[in-house]
Formats: structure tokens, C-alpha cells, sequence
């Protein structure tokens, strides 16, 4: 059949047709992916030749409250790989596995992953300058030493528990490190490059530079100085003691700042895998819970005193050593009991009887309503983590026997840090603070303040004058009490002894104590308040014998490191037998040799060197606080009036 021109035409045209639409689409595709998708698909293509090798961001530094740095970051260099410009894989593994402690096998396998950059790792993370330039100098192709940093803790295992430490890779595992890890860690930033499918730098192409961003600093409310006094003092204790443990905190009760916290054992957050995972992972000032014995009795106090249920200097109780309650029969520590005494004196002596009758004419409701508000029973909330609640008795639970029992310490679970935070409410004027570590955020790279914490009042327990009247009981404690032990002269001082027994098996053990000392100075106007405790220590097992003379050394060098001045106005120290007092030095300038023998009453011993009738100095200066019956070096020499005055030696 013959196909006629006409139809051979429209058939042209239709192919020709079909052409054009074919190569208006083309067109129109390609426009679209030129103009619409070319500036991503570029991106992609460019994500695929670029090669990226970190640069890790400094974590902030963690500061005391006076800028000293507690932690921060030391360059620490790390080897990483880029696996499609390693051309020899198997020399590569040979040379860098002995070097980085890790078999040919491993570093072969990580060398060729499929990726486009990988870390040697554990052996070529955070290594040392000296083999990072070993391992520059074989200039291995592939093979890449990143800019890295590893945390440091100048002080060793100072501060440890507040502190916490860093992982592998800085973030933050325990403490502060982990509490704020996100302020602290910054952002990261990148070294860049294009390169082809065998590694090789494009021709044109540039390094990109990602600036990494370093974390903010963190400045504390601890003091370096008095952190360092409180772990000298507890690392004595735990030698002497041979105790299973201790811990101590200092804090400002005005505000809630915490100065010093530590407990023992400790650990070296540099070297934490070296030490069992319950020392580090236990900050035992928030932590451990065990009743707190008599240091609670100043809660009693308090609410006694605000309800006004007892005139301690005028109202008297009689001690027979017991007192029978709900069937039960409570001892007083002292056998035979302290007789007939003020209330005044049963805060002195700490006497269990006179305590139990206080919680009796509280009741129940009233006094646990106290001890709640006095922040037992729940968290502080301080900036800390691992901090526990404590355990209090149900109110339903609470019978005579349960009221009796609490009212001196005994049947209640506490934490450290709860009876810190409550004894300064009861001394700083009623007003409980949430305790904090955390002070404020600057920003390294301006020094300026991004942020600060302030103080937060939870809440006022009791009233002005109460606390006054708590303060006042508490200094003749330290005075004339149980507390003796924690005197310094110079300075009011106001505390608290206590002695808990430890529960085993159920049963309270005659053997096995907590013992503990809460003290504050000055006594009337608080500035720092410091509580110990020490867990089974050998021998006498009394908080006056052994936690007291530890919160003394701790309290004294530490309010000379607040420049707190001393004072002459102190409650005089009652000394009983076989204690020394403690005298003032007179001034024996210009007294001749019979003058000495007969002025000073055999307080004093004298050594004397030079020559000549009249004193022309003297070491300790007049007005010195000594032992009686310390020697006194004097110089002698000529008297002035008659001639030339003798010079005392250097």
C-alpha cells in the first residue's frame, strides 16, 4: 500500500513534534536542576569532597571564689586518620601500633574504615607533645595530629567530690563537671579542605576554618585556702583515728555559700579509674544519712525557745540519769545523771532527760512541724547531684517514745548538708538559705559576668530573737559545756557536740559511733559555720573528744583567712582539771630584774639573754594570747634613763 505524501508529512510532524517537547523538557530539567537544585546539590557534593578534621573547643575553667583555677584544660594532642589518603595500610599499622600501644591489627581495621575521618583511638587520644612530634616526624600520609585537650586538676585530689572529672572525651561524668557539663564544654569547631575520591587536595580549593567556641568559666563560692585547711584536717584525723571515714563542711550562714566541702576517702580526679567507684561516685557531706545525735538537739532548742516552753536561766530540771517514757526507759550519757540544773546547763551538758522533757511540752505535731521547716525531710536543693532526702518519722508513727527519741537525735536520718543549712537558720536569725557552689558565669574571653547566683531564702523558721537566744545557749556551750574542746581564744565561738550510734543488724551498736561537731563564729554575728563528722573512730568515741578539736583548727585558720578580727569580749572558758589556761602576756619593757620575780606570780617562765638590769624587749609582744606557763625570752640590757639602751639581738 502507498503511503501518500500528505500522510509521510503529518507523521514528520508529529515525530518533530514529539522532538521538541522532548528538548523543551530536557531543557526545562536541566534549568530546574541548574537553577532550582543546583545550590543543593553542590552543598552535597561539596559535603562529600570535604574533608573535616576537628578542632576540639577549650572546657571552661572551674575557679574558687578568689580566681584561683581548681580545673582546666592542657593542650593534649590526638591522632586521627583521613582513611582514603592512607596509601600503605599495612606499613601505616606497623609503625603507629607500638607507638600508640594498640596491636597492627586494631589501628589496620580503624585506618580503612570506610569513613571520612576517624580517631586512633584509645591509644592516640590525649597523648603526650613528645610523641605527638614522633609521630609528625614518620609524616605518615593519612595520618593527621589533631589539636586536642585533656582536664587538668592542678590541686591533685583537692576538692574532688565537688569537682567530679571529665571522660574521654571532656564531657562531664561527676560534680560540677557533670552538673553544668553544657555551660562548661563550648562548641567545637573544624579545620576543613576539598579533596577527590583519592584523597588529593582540589586544585583551587581552600582550608575552611571553623573557630571552636570555649566554654564558659565557672567561679565557685569555695575558698582554696579553707578547702585546703578542712582536707588537711581530715586527712590528720583519718591517720589518728584510723576512722572509716569522714567528712566536713563550712559554709556562710547568711547566705548559703559553701567555702568548703570534703569527705574521706578521697580520690584524684585525674586518675579516678584507679580507685573503687563507690569513693567517687559518693560525695558523702550530701550523701550519707545516719542520725545525727545530739547536734540535732539545737533544732529542739529552737523551736522550745520560739514557743516559748522553757526560761533557760531561771527554770531548773533534776537529772537522775533516766527518764521513763511510754514504758521505755531513756538514758542520759552521763551515768548517774547531772542533777539538779538550769536548762541553761542541760544545753551545756547535753543532757538527754532535760531534752525529751522539752519535745514533751512541744508535742509532737509542733515539733516535727519545725523540723520540716528547718528543711529536714527533703533536699536543700543545692547544685550538687546525688544529694538524698533523709528519713523522718510518719506523724502517724510518732508516739511518746518516737517524740522522746527525736527530740534528742535519735531515730531520725539526716544528711550533712541538711543540718548545716538548719543550724545556720537557727543562728543567722531565723532565716533557712538553699546552700550553693555555684557562683557566677564569665565569659573567658571578655573576663565579664554572664550570670551570678545569688542567695535564696527558703524560708523564716524562727524569729530574731530566738536565734539570739540559741546563739547565746550554743557559745556557753563551747564556754563551759561539752563543746570546751573547740574554744578559741580570741574569737566567740558557739557549737554543738554529737554522738550517734551506728545501726547493725538492727541493732544499735555499743561499739561503732558516728561522732560530730557543728561550731560557728562569731558567736554574734555568725560568719562561717563548720560542721565534722567522723565515722568509727578507734578509741574514746565522744564528738567533744574527737570532732570538736577538729572543727577548732578548722574554724580558727579559717576565719583569719576571712580576715574576721579576733575580739577581747568572749564568754570566758570554764577550765576543769589537768586543762591549761590560756593568759595574756604582760608587758615587761622596762622592768628591772626584781621586778620580773615579783609581778609575775609564776604564770610565766623567763629566758633570759643579754646583759644589764632592765628589760628592752621581750618575745611574744605584750598583750599575747599563751598557755600559762610558757617562756618568755627577754633581752636585757642598760636602763635609758642612765645611759645608752642595750639593743636586743636579731
Amino acid at each position: 500500500m502507498k503511503v501518500s505524501n500528505v500522510t509521510r508529512r503529518r507523521r514528520l510532524l508529529v515525530i518533530l513534534t514529539g522532538l521538541c517537547l522532548l528538548f523543551v523538557a530536557i531543557i526545562v530539567r536541566l534549568a530546574y536542576v541548574q537553577l532550582g537544585q543546583g545550590p543543593e546539590l553542590a552543598a552535597k557534593a561539596e559535603e562529600n569532597w570535604r574533608r573535616n578534621i576537628p578542632s576540639m573547643a577549650k572546657r571552661g575553667e572551674i575557679q574558687d571564689r578568689n580566681g584561683t583555677a581548681l580545673a582546666y584544660n592542657i593542650s593534649s594532642p590526638t591522632i586521627m586518620a583521613v582513611p582514603v589518603q592512607v596509601k600503605d595500610p599495612d606499613k601505616t599499622a606497623k609503625l603507629l601500633a607500638p607507638l600508640l600501644g594498640m596491636t597492627e591489627e586494631k589501628v589496620k581495621k580503624t585506618i580503612t574504615k570506610r569513613e571520612s575521618s576517624v580517631k586512633l583511638q584509645p591509644g592516640g587520644r590525649k597523648i603526650t607533645m613528645e610523641l605527638a612530634q614522633k609521630i609528625r616526624d614518620l609524616d605518615l600520609p593519612g595520618i593527621v595530629v589533631a589539636e586536642d585537650n585533656k582536664r587538668y586538676y592542678p590541686y591533685g585530689d583537692l576538692a574532688s567530690h565537688i569537682l567530679g572529672f571529665t571522660g574521654i572525651d571532656n564531657q562531664g561524668l561527676t560534680g560540677i563537671e557533670q552538673k553544668y557539663d553544657s555551660e562548661l564544654k563550648g562548641i567545637n569547631g573544624s579545620v576543613s579542605y576539598l579533596s577527590d575520591a583519592g584523597g588529593r587536595i582540589m586544585p583551587g580549593s581552600s582550608e575552611k576554618y571553623n573557630v571552636p567556641k570555649d566554654g564558659l568559666t565557672l567561679q565557685l563560692t569555695l575558698d582554696q585556702s579553707i578547702q585546703s585547711i578542712m582536707e588537711r584536717e581530715l586527712d590528720q584525723a583519718m591517720l589518728q583515728y584510723q576512722a572509716r571515714g569522714a567528712w566536713s563542711i563550712a559554709m556562710n550562714p547568711k547566705t548559703g555559700e559553701i567555702y568548703a566541702m570534703a569527705s574521706r576517702p578521697g580520690y584524684e580526679p585525674g586518675n579516678y579509674k584507679e580507685y573503687p567507684a563507690e569513693v567517687y561516685n559518693r560525695n558523702l557531706p550530701i550523701w550519707m544519712t545516719y542520725e545525727p545525735g545530739s547536734t540535732f538537739k539545737i533544732i529542739t532548742l529552737a523551736a522550745a525557745l520560739q514557743e516559748k516552753k522553757v526560761d533557760l536561766k531561771n527554770e531548773r530540771f533534776f537529772d537522775p540519769g533516766y527518764i521513763k517514757i511510754g514504758g521505755a526507759t531513756l538514758r542520759c550519757w552521763k551515768r548517774g545523771g547531772h542533777g539538779s540544773e538550769t536548762f541553761m546547763q542541760v544545753v551545756e551538758n547535753s543532757c538527754n532527760p532535760g531534752f525529751v522533757t522539752l519535745g514533751n511540752r512541744l508535742g509532737k505535731d509542733t515539733l516535727f512541724g519545725y523540723i520540716r521547716n528547718f528543711g529536714f525531710g527533703s533536699k536543700t536543693g543545692i547544685d550538687l547531684n546525688g544529694e538524698e532526702n533523709g528519713i523522718l518519722f510518719k506523724l502517724s508513727k510518732v508516739g511518746p517514745v518516737e517524740l522522746a527519741t527525736t527530740a534528742f537525735g535519735q531515730g531520725v536520718s539526716v544528711t550533712p548538708i541538711q543540718q548545716v543549712a538548719a543550724v545556720s537558720a537557727a543562728i543567722n536569725g531565723g532565716k533557712l538559705y538553699k546552700p550553693y557552689v555555684a557562683k557566677a558565669w564569665v565569659n573567658p574571653d571578655t573576663g565579664e559576668t554572664v550570670s551570678e547566683n545569688k542567695p535564696q531564702l527558703v524560708r523564716q523558721v524562727i524569729s530574731e530573737e530566738t536565734s539570739k537566744q540559741v546563739r547565746e545557749a550554743l557559745e556557753s556551750v563551747v564556754a563551759n559545756g561539752t563543746g570546751r574542746p573547740a574554744f578559741i581564744d580570741g574569737y566567740r565561738v558557739g557549737g554543738k557536740t554529737g554522738t550517734a550510734q551506728i545501726v547493725v543488724n538492727g541493732r544499735y551498736s555499743a561499739s561503732e559511733h558516728i561522732v560530730s561537731f557543728i561550731a560557728f563564729a562569731p558567736a554574734d554575728d555568725p560568719q562561717l559555720v563548720v560542721y565534722t563528722a567522723v565515722d568509727n573512730p578507734a578509741g574514746i568515741q565522744f564528738g567533744g573528744v574527737v570532732a570538736a578539736p577538729i572543727v577548732q583548727r578548722i574554724l580558727k585558720d579559717s576565719l583569719h583567712v576571712l580576715n574576721v578580727p579576733e575580739r577581747k569580749d568572749q564568754m570566758p572558758k570554764a577550765y576543769r582539771f589537768g586543762e591549761t589556761p590560756i593568759v595574756t602576756v604582760p608587758d615587761l619593757v622596762g622592768a628591772t630584774v626584781q621586778d620580773l620575780y615579783e609581778d609575775l606570780n609564776m604564770n610565766f617562765m623567763l629566758a633570759k639573754s643579754g646583759t644589764g638590769n632592765t628589760v628592752v624587749s621581750q618575745a611574744p609582744k605584750p598583750g599575747s594570747r599563751v598557755e600559762r606557763g610558757s617562756t618568755i625570752r627577754i633581752y636585757m640590757g642598760s636602763d635609758p634613763n642612765q645611759g645608752e639602751q642595750g639593743k636586743a639581738p636579731d
